[in-house]
């Protein structure tokens, strides 16, 4: 029941990790510096991994501002702050879900952990292509044709516990699970102390789900 679980330090992944915690995996936490906007949901992930019983966390560092081409990893390109439109957004990495992944499968591999749990959602998100169940079974797939491990016998499973449920009923989830959402951080441009713009896709989907299933939001703004 060894595991890896990539955690950003936002509300989906810390939910994951509850779910595999409380369905017996003894969860290895990956987290990635890819060159991200802020360093706030880094230090969020350290606290939840310690705070909801990791074996261990570690953080790859790997630096995407190399290529750019996102809101994410340029700072010249501004993060959307207009409300959450059609089509993919700015915010989108190009191909980071797959690095993700790859860096997670390594790991496992190394391990012998024959499970990966990521936070992959499919309803109320930005409309990453990276984040589509297909793409998730494609993952795998491949995961399962590229590995020692696996041409030995043993499988790997992609666990995308949350891909078919709305923000709501993910924080119902892991409210009943004991997480605390108030150590998370979610916000695309957080500053150094954690507190969210409030005006940001992920800002905006992370409300509307907290007033969706009538429950307090405890994330921390700038402002207000």
């Amino acid at each position: 029941m060894r595991a890896v679980v990539l955690l950003s330090g936002g509300l989906d992944s810390a939910t994951v990790l509850a779910l595999a915690r409380a369905a017996g995996y003894d969860c290895h936490c990956l987290s990635v510096d890819y060159g991200q906007r802020h360093r706030a949901e880094l230090s969020a992930a350290a606290r939840v991994a310690a705070a909801l019983g990791a074996r261990e966390h570690r953080i790859f560092r790997l630096d995407l501002t190399t290529f750019g081409g996102s809101a994410l990893t340029d700072n010249t390109i501004g993060v959307p702050v207009a409300g959450v439109q059609a089509g993919i957004p700015v915010t989108y990495v190009p191909a980071r879900n797959t690095i993700l992944l790859s860096l997670a499968l390594a790991w496992a591999e190394v391990l012998a952990a024959p499970h990966i749990f990521f936070g992959a959602n499919a309803v109320d998100y930005s409309g990453y292509p990276d984040c589509r169940p297909e793409y998730m079974r494609a993952f795998e797939t491949m995961a399962n044709l590229a590995t020692k491990a696996a041409a030995e016998g043993v499988r790997l499973t992609l666990h995308t516990p949350i891909i078919g449920l709305a923000k709501a009923d993910i924080i119902r989830r892991g409210m009943e699970l004991g997480v605390d959402y108030g150590m998370t951080v979610s916000c695309y441009q957080a500053d150094d102390a954690g507190r969210a713009c409030g005006r940001c896709d992920s800002c905006r989907l992370r409300k509307a789900g907290f007033t969706a299933a009538g429950l307090a939001d405890p994330t921390r703004y700038q402002t207000g």
